[in-house]
């Protein structure tokens, strides 16, 4: 039976080839080694000091030529362990992106500091206080800060601290104690002007906020102090507006603590359903008389 050449595995006589060569190699390197030490110490016409060093220098340079003979030798198949190596880290990396840039953001949060456990923040979409925080994400305890209610919603977000990197951190930790809470009243009818309404809610405003006000210009002037910026507050205000639909727009804007905005809130609502109605029912009777 013939024997075919095209089913031979020639890489068996390359890897003999090379194993031949590398103890090749390793044997003519040990006897130029030897040979070259003892003709050195042979050589009666230098110190004994400079022997050493000669032989020392002699050593050094036959280890440089043992290891680039080696990698001669075995070249294609470092190559090969090359890009073996560089194709799995590739691939390493790409299936632990997210993870390497959770560890980055970790990085980054440690060297800026943009807040700490306890801190009311704004990553992103996501908004609450932090409860945790560790190499990978950041747990925050979600605040209804949209809702105006300011209270726990009772839902835990863990964000990702890749999302570091792509988006912008606000700090809202100021909130925590007095807030900017604005609100607004809108009306469908035009029965009752507004205006006439307004001195009277900014009464109550006054009325209601009148035991934290001393703090409250004390708080407003710390945090435009810490951020160099002006908020509104400490006095309240009101506005009136219209909008394309119709309705008439009654907006009240408070710096108030925190935990009191909804019950501020409820009472001027209160107030205002009352004074509105009062003002209607007055017009109305004007008009049966004057008719």
């Amino acid at each position: 039976m013939p024997f075919d050449l095209s089913q031979f595995d020639f890489s068996i006589i390359t890897d003999y080839i090379e194993v031949v060569l590398t103890i090749g190699w390793f044997l003519l390197f040990y006897v130029f080694r030897r040979l070259t030490e003892r003709a050195i110490r042979l050589d009666h016409k230098i110190e004994q000091d400079r022997k050493r060093q000669r032989i020392n220098t002699a050593d050094n340079l036959f280890n440089l030529l043992l290891v680039v003979g080696v990698v001669l030798i075995w070249s294609s198949e470092l190559q090969n362990i090359a890009i073996s190596i560089a194709a799995f880290m590739v691939a390493l990396v790409i299936a632990t992106k997210e993870f390497i840039s959770c560890i980055v953001g970790a990085f980054y949060r440690a060297s800026t500091r943009p807040y700490q456990v306890g801190d009311w923040i704004r990553i992103a979409n996501y908004e609450g206080e932090v409860t945790d925080s560790d190499w990978l994400s950041t747990t925050l305890f979600e605040v209804d800060l949209k809702g105006g209610s300011y209270a726990y919603t009772g839902r835990t977000t863990v964000v990702p601290n890749s999302v570091l990197l792509l988006h912008t951190v606000q700090n809202l930790n100021y909130m925590r104690r007095y807030v900017t809470h604005t609100f607004s009243i809108s009306r469908q009818l035009d029965d009752v002007n507004l205006f006439e309404i307004k001195d009277e809610i900014l009464e109550k405003l006054k009325e209601y906020s009148e035991h934290f006000h001393e703090v409250a210009i004390r708080y407003n002037s710390l945090i435009e102090k810490r951020l160099d910026i002006n908020i509104s507050g400490p006095e309240p205000r009101v506005r009136i507006s219209t909008t394309p639909e119709g309705y008439n727009t009654f907006t009240v804007s408070l710096f108030c603590p925190t935990e009191e905005a909804v019950e501020i809130e409820q009472k001027v609502t209160e107030d205002f359903m009352r004074i509105w109605y009062e003002k209607r029912d007055t017009n109305l009777r004007d008009l049966r008389v004057t008719s």
